[in-house]
């Protein structure tokens, strides 16, 4: 396998969980906005907005994301830089439901970081094998 198409298909990886980390995004803005009892956190946790104002927001960001994603699986060279902004911002507001969800926000942080790595890697050799120009790299 050529190197561009071993990198292309982290491109395709990151689109596809950038498209899960929205729809999981989705879920958990339903969540809130639904069942404000449905997360538990207690008095002393960090929590910046109630659950139905998380709720709004984390479901806005999900359509945000699902949008990026689209954008990566169909290879459009402006979602590269919207991706990375989105993957760590994204990782950052997941530190807001720590305290509701540990495992769980790990969890989507460390997708976050693995979308990050594959769209900041290799990205010229990537886009070559995508768009089917040829690279000046062997």
């Amino acid at each position: 396998m050529p190197r561009a198409a071993f990198w292309s298909g982290w491109i395709l990886f990151a689109g596809i969980m950038m498209l899960l980390i929205g729809a999981y995004n989705l879920l958990q803005g339903l969540a809130a906005i639904f069942s404000d009892d449905y997360y538990l956190v207690g008095e002393d946790d960090l929590l910046v907005f109630d659950f139905t104002a998380w709720g709004w927001i984390m479901l806005i960001w999900g359509v945000v994301l699902c949008l990026v994603g689209f954008g990566l699986v169909t290879g459009k060279a402006w979602s590269r830089w919207a991706g990375i902004a989105v993957a760590g911002l994204n990782a950052v507001a997941q530190a807001a439901f720590l305290s509701a969800f540990p495992l769980w926000s790990i969890l989507v942080v460390g997708l976050c970081v693995l979308v990050i790595f594959a769209l900041a890697a290799r990205w010229d050799e990537a886009q070559a094998d995508m768009t089917g120009t040829v690279s000046g790299a062997p």
